[in-house]
């Protein structure tokens, strides 16, 4: 019915407490300007402006706590209920948001979805496709089909060598934002957390591994879905911003 697709939180968990060392350790990327907002700024606004998101959260440490939070009370970002500090690796940072969403009692079929701050140009098409995934997959993931051949490879010597070579047409590049039944996520962690070599660098790996019988769907994703990790990121990511600011 209507009224259930209305009364299902969607909540958008904006993942910027990374240290980012590989960009700057004095500047974090996440509080970097990108036509005037900063990198952070932009991802929170994708999903302010979507009318379905209804609850944001905002992961971040303690050395971008304090900007972020001017961020959003000078903006006057409406749907941020929280920003709650993170953790060590990015695995922790998600555990701290759906921690925090359990104790909020927020609903079992509660919609989640898991983004890096530093993917700023998330188009509205692409948090709507996951949003509308869920509706059929309790999993699903943006990912954008891979223009590369991806190589698998091993480590022989000082040197990695060619294992596999999986068809391109199946292999795909993940992207943000993750999107999840909350139930489905929390018992992926749950079952993760007792497992001494957990270690994932991606919340979709955490179900794949965790979870191997819950299908994730994917998303279509997009090139412009880019994620600033070093400075040479920086061109394309101000040519982004600078013509979705036009």
């Amino acid at each position: 019915t209507m009224t259930t697709a209305q009364t299902t939180p969607v909540v958008a968990v904006v993942l910027a407490a990374g240290s980012g060392l590989r960009f700057d350790p004095a500047n974090p990327k996440q509080l970097v300007s990108l036509a005037g907002t900063p990198i952070v700024g932009w991802s929170i606004a994708a999903f302010e402006r979507n009318p379905r998101v209804t609850d944001i959260l905002v992961v971040v440490n303690a050395q971008v706590r304090q900007a972020v939070e001017q961020l959003i009370a000078a903006v006057g970002y409406t749907k941020v209920q929280a920003v709650i500090e993170g953790g060590a690796e990015r695995s922790d940072s998600t555990e701290a948001a759906l921690r925090m969403l359990a104790d909020h009692g927020v609903p079992a079929d509660a919609k989640v979805l898991i983004h890096d701050s530093v993917r700023p140009f998330v188009s509205q098409a692409q948090i709507d496709g996951c949003i509308d995934a869920l509706d059929e997959f309790k999993a699903a993931t943006v990912a954008c089909p891979s223009t590369d051949t991806i190589l698998l490879t091993q480590d022989l010597g000082d040197r990695e060598t060619v294992v596999q070579v999986p068809e391109r047409r199946h292999s795909f590049r993940a992207q943000t934002p993750q999107a999840f039944r909350f139930e489905t996520i929390r018992t992926a962690y749950d079952l993760a957390a007792d497992d001494p070599d957990f270690r994932p660098t991606d919340d979709t790996r955490v179900v794949v591994d965790y979870l191997p019988n819950e299908p994730v769907a994917i998303v279509g994703g997009s090139p412009l879905n880019m994620k600033v990790t070093t400075q040479d990121d920086m061109p394309f990511a101000q040519l982004i911003a600078g013509r979705l600011a036009e």
